[in-house]
């Protein structure tokens, strides 16, 4: 689905569709295509790999037991990438086993065929929206890191007395600066870090602490 927030230097979202039954593939196209999703399929995981994944965000949506290695063999495949795409299932017949493997695995979802159309556009606009934003939110985590990587020693430690609640006056006498100094380091951090708050200083110094994906 088109976003009309999407910064037009990031690429929009792509479903990628594979599925050695060609009926069903096109029929699953036309559906996410009428959703408004920009869709690439392929008869089979080496055909896609041959063409190359590409960075561009969405999801995949694939059967299991295909011809070459399976949707599963993908599944593992696409874990070690940088930018891991969300995995759903579609297929005919499953074991329990390779249920539990999907879904222990990360899967997005798993479903059965014959699928609800309305059930499996629901499921990609939840994928490709939660892809959306985990890219969104490594991307601001990355914003974050860099400022913080300009500020100098001394705005660090200015930082790290504010967030924990240190007024002016207490910095000044622990750092054994004038308290317009203070104010000036302060004004820095905050500039150099791109907020107006504190609350939203202490946020960023969460997020920092807690990076997206760990």
């Amino acid at each position: 689905m088109d976003d009309p927030n999407l910064n037009p230097a990031e690429e929009l979202p792509v479903v990628r569709l594979i599925d050695d039954d060609v009926s069903f593939r096109r029929a699953v196209r036309r559906l996410l295509l009428a959703a408004g999703h920009r869709v690439t399929e392929y008869s089979s995981v080496g055909a896609m790999l041959l063409e190359g994944i590409g960075s561009a965000p969405g999801c995949l949506v694939l059967d299991i037991h295909m011809p070459g290695p399976s949707g599963l063999d993908l599944q593992e495949m696409i874990a070690t990438q940088p930018e891991p795409l969300p995995v759903i299932f579609v297929t005919a017949e499953a074991t329990v086993q390779e249920t539990l493997r999907a879904m222990k695995a990360g899967a997005a979802d798993f479903l059965f065929k014959p699928v609800d159309g309305d059930t499996l556009v629901s499921v990609v606009n939840k994928a490709v929206a939660e892809d959306a934003a985990r890219r969104k939110a490594r991307r601001h985590l990355a914003e974050l890191q860099n400022r913080y990587a300009r500020l100098s020693p001394r705005e660090r430690q200015v930082l790290d007395m504010v967030v924990n609640g240190a007024l002016n006056k207490q910095i000044s006498a622990e750092l054994g600066a004038a308290e317009r100094t203070v104010k000036a380091h302060r004004a820095h951090v905050m500039a150099k870090m791109g907020v107006n708050s504190l609350a939203d200083l202490v946020r960023a110094v969460v997020q920092l602490d807690a990076p997206v994906g760990a």
